[in-house]
């Protein structure tokens, strides 16, 4: 049986669909989720998510970052931003990039929440950058 993923952002609800496995950039690494997954919720890091049809990827798109909520029959991605891979712009990631690290470089080294936030848009930065390469 396949599991029931959905990605959603702030606005709206971006896809709906069964997929026989999905792999997620999850803080602590990739992830793959499938039915009867042991529930969780798991923070993500900006990547590439990889939709499964058997053995062969279907679809993959980029997420800046977020949460996925996993249970036994469904992943819910929540993102800000989620892009087919085919339409991330090397360009903006590079400027997201140069933001990110001006915003570093300017915070408060003392406030350890707005330098993980910084931190945090580095990496989302870098991973558009290598997603669009």
């Amino acid at each position: 049986m396949p599991t029931n993923l959905e990605i959603v952002s702030p606005e709206k609800l971006l896809l709906s669909r069964p997929v026989d496995m999905v792999v997620i950039p999850g803080s602590e690494g990739d992830m793959g989720v499938m039915e009867g997954h042991s529930p969780m919720i798991v923070m993500l890091r900006g990547g590439t998510i990889d939709l499964y049809e058997g053995d062969r990827v279907t679809e993959r798109l980029f997420v800046d970052a977020g949460f996925a909520e996993i249970t036994p029959e469904r992943c819910t991605v929540l993102a800000n931003t989620a892009i087919p891979l085919a339409e991330v712009n090397k360009a903006e990631g590079e400027r997201r990039l140069a933001e990110a690290e001006a915003a570093y470089e300017a915070a408060d080294k003392s406030d350890v929440a707005a330098e993980d936030s910084a931190l945090d848009a580095i990496q989302s930065g870098r991973a558009m950058v290598e997603a669009a390469g």
